[in-house]
């Protein structure tokens, strides 16, 4: 038995012993306390120093908080927005209003499912050029109202059939990162789990962009990138490592602005913890952007994008 198995055997045994204990007759809570200490240690020794590959694991976690468990905890009142008045609605990425404390924001969401019909209507997650454009009209119409606009991101990448290229997958994600750069009102983008490639970063160029502590964001699958540049997807371990894809190398290396603690384990071990912990970071950035003035809001997303990344120039006799 793995300790990931022993884990699972240990907290399915533990709700097991609180139900008996609850239903009377017999106190199980000097075995139940025993046993969440033995849990309690055996997380802190599997979860303490995770590796890249593994943090990849646990933000593929089956079990793991999607969009819509995030909007039920940290928002209220989530009115829904559908469509893209051209072709029609993505059920991948899910757009609409809500209230973040009582102050009135947009939404952009990508949606993965949890069993394999809900995977088949939400493209598991990959979002097709209608999702992005239903994207780009919420975004407009928060800008007309002043709501700022919040991005849930969490998708292997924007679809990658032949639907999506004969309704012009690049096109859609192009006119939502030249919407994005120019929006008049302050945007915050989270990474929730996956954050992969152009189809991510469509619904993410924001003023602050934040990663759940076991989040990954990359312009590429470690699988993909394996299968590139070895040829073979078993070194995706590998690849993971080479991609820097985490949230704390990508903290270090200055393209996030902050990461959402988990609980140890992953967020699928207590919801409800990271939903505060992700609640609180989202006031917390909004306020310190809705108190700067537009034109030097705009200025700094400009400085921000145009500093990505690092380059020398040469002279051409130069070796």
């Amino acid at each position: 038995m793995t300790e990931e198995r022993t884990l699972d055997f240990l907290e399915a045994k533990i709700e097991e012993l609180r139900q008996l204990n609850a239903s009377g007759g017999i106190d199980l809570s000097k075995e139940i306390e025993r046993l969440e200490e033995k849990l309690s240690a055996l997380r802190q020794d599997l979860y303490s120093n995770l590796t890249d590959w593994e943090r990849v694991r646990i933000a593929r976690h089956p079990k793991r908080p999607y969009a819509l468990d995030y909007i039920a905890s940290v928002f209220s009142d989530f009115y829904e927005l559908r469509g893209d008045r051209i072709i029609g609605d993505d059920r991948a990425l899910l757009t609409g209003l809500a209230r973040l404390e009582g102050r009135p924001v947009a939404l952009l969401v990508q949606q993965k499912g949890r069993t394999t019909e809900e995977n088949k209507e939400r493209f598991f997650g990959m979002t097709r050029p209608q999702g992005y454009r239903k994207a780009r009209r919420t975004m407009e119409l928060a800008e007309r109202f002043g709501f700022p606009v919040i991005s849930l991101i969490d998708t292997s990448g924007a679809y990658p059939g032949v639907e999506s290229e004969e309704l012009n997958i690049g096109g859609a994600i192009a006119e939502n990162l030249q919407t994005m750069a120019g929006l008049r009102v302050p945007t915050v983008a989270v990474v929730i789990g996956e954050g992969g490639s152009g189809g991510a970063l469509a619904i993410g160029l924001a003023d602050r962009v934040l990663m759940l502590e076991n989040a990954i964001y990359s312009v590429i699958t470690p699988e993909g990138a394996a299968a590139i540049l070895w040829k073979d997807k078993e070194k995706a371990r590998e690849a993971a490592t080479a991609l820097q894809m985490t949230a704390p190398t990508l903290l270090e290396r200055g393209l996030i602005d902050g990461v959402v603690a988990e609980p140890l384990g992953g967020a699928h071990k207590n919801p409800a913890t990271t939903s505060a912990a992700l609640k609180e970071a989202l006031v917390r950035h909004l306020h310190e952007l809705e108190a700067m003035p537009l034109d030097r809001l705009l200025a700094a997303r400009y400085a921000r994008y145009r500093g990505v990344g690092r380059y020398v120039t040469r002279a051409p006799d130069q070796p």
